[in-house]
C-alpha cells in the first residue's frame, strides 16, 4: 500500500513537471523563434518560414535599425520614463503606504475606502486625457508618469508589509528623538527592501511597455518611447528606422519580418536582463505584504 502511494506520488508529480515544461516550451519557443528570425539570412527566411537556430547568423538587421538614431532616440526615452517614473512611483507609493500602516493615524479608514474605491472606478479615457491637457502636461513625459504615479493595490501591500514591521524598532527610534521621516528612510525602507525592489520591477516593467499613455499624450514623435515606435513598425508598418545609404552600395535591406523581429528583441533585451538580478525578491517581497490586512 505505502510503496503504491509513493509511485501514485511520484506519477502525479511527473505529470506536473511536464504540464510546467511544456507551459514553459510555449512561452518562450516564440521568442526563441524572434530572435532566430532577427539573426537569419535573407536567403534562408526565404527557404523556412519557422526558424529556431538559424544555419548562418547575420547583424544586417541591426546594423540596419541603428544605422539611424531613430530608435537609440526611443530607447533613450524610455530609460528616462522608466527610471523617472519608477522613482515617483516608489516615493509616492511608500510615503503614502507609510502613514497607512499607522492604526492611529486619523481618517485611515475613509483613506484606504477611497483608495480601494479607484481599483473599481475610474474616470475613463475621455476625462483622463482633459486633466492632463488642463494641467498643462501634454506632449511631456510627466503626462505619462504622474496619472498612475500611484497602484492602488501595491500600496496596499506595501502598506501590509510595513505593519509586520516591529513596532518596538520605531519606539526606540522615537526615544532617541528621530522623526518620521528619518524612521521611514533609515529604518523602515532599509529593512522593507525586498518588497521595494519587487515593485520597483513591477513598476519599471509597466513603464517600459507603456504604449496607450504615450499614444494618447505624446504628439512629437521625437519623444515617443520605444514600444510606441515598435508600435509605428509592426502594426501600421512604417519605416524610417532605418537608411540603406550609410550601410555601402552591397548592402541589401532585410525584409520586413527580419526588421520586426530585430525591433522586438532590441526593444525587449534590456528589461530582459535586469529581470534576472530582481527575481530573488519576487516571493518574499510579494508574500511578506500579503498576509496581514
Amino acid at each position: 500500500m505505502i510503496q503504491d502511494r509513493k509511485l501514485g506520488s511520484r506519477l502525479f508529480t511527473g505529470l506536473i513537471y511536464f504540464l510546467i515544461s511544456l507551459f514553459a516550451l510555449t512561452t518562450i519557443i516564440p521568442f526563441i523563434h524572434l530572435i532566430a528570425a532577427s539573426l537569419t539570412t535573407v536567403e534562408e527566411l526565404r527557404e523556412k518560414s519557422f526558424i529556431l537556430f538559424p544555419t548562418v547568423i547575420s547583424l544586417d538587421s541591426y546594423r540596419y535599425i541603428l544605422s539611424t538614431d531613430t530608435i537609440i532616440r526611443s530607447m533613450g526615452n524610455t530609460v528616462f520614463i522608466t527610471v523617472v517614473g519608477t522613482f515617483v512611483n516608489i516615493a509616492m507609493t511608500t510615503l503614502m503606504a507609510y502613514p497607512l500602516a499607522h492604526k492611529t493615524l486619523i481618517g485611515r479608514e475613509r483613506i484606504m475606502l477611497l483608495v480601494l474605491f479607484t481599483m473599481m472606478f475610474s474616470g475613463g479615457m475621455i476625462p483622463s486625457f482633459i486633466l492632463v491637457k488642463q494641467l498643462g502636461m501634454l506632449n511631456t513625459y510627466w503626462a505619462v508618469i504622474i496619472p498612475g504615479a500611484i497602484s492602488a493595490f501595491n500600496l496596499i501591500v506595501i502598506k501590509n508589509f510595513f505593519q509586520q514591521l516591529p513596532d518596538g524598532l520605531e519606539e526606540s527610534a522615537k526615544m532617541d528623538g528621530a522623526n518620521d521621516l528619518y524612521i521611514l528612510i533609515r529604518i523602515v525602507i532599509p529593512l522593507s527592501m525586498p518588497a521595494i525592489a519587487t515593485f520597483s520591477l513591477f513598476y519599471a516593467v509597466g513603464h517600459w511597455n507603456a504604449f496607450l499613455g504615450p499614444i494618447l499624450y505624446l504628439n512629437d514623435p521625437d519623444r515617443w518611447p520605444v514600444q510606441v515606435l515598435m508600435r509605428q513598425i509592426i502594426i501600421l508598418s512604417q519605416g524610417g528606422v532605418g537608411d540603406s545609404s550609410e550601410m555601402g552600395p552591397d548592402f541589401v535591406v532585410p525584409p520586413e519580418q527580419t526588421l520586426k523581429s530585430a525591433v522586438i528583441v532590441f526593444a525587449n533585451l534590456p528589461i530582459l536582463l535586469v529581470y534576472p538580478f530582481l527575481q530573488k525578491h519576487f516571493a518574499k517581497g510579494v508574500l511578506l505584504g500579503s498576509v496581514k490586512g
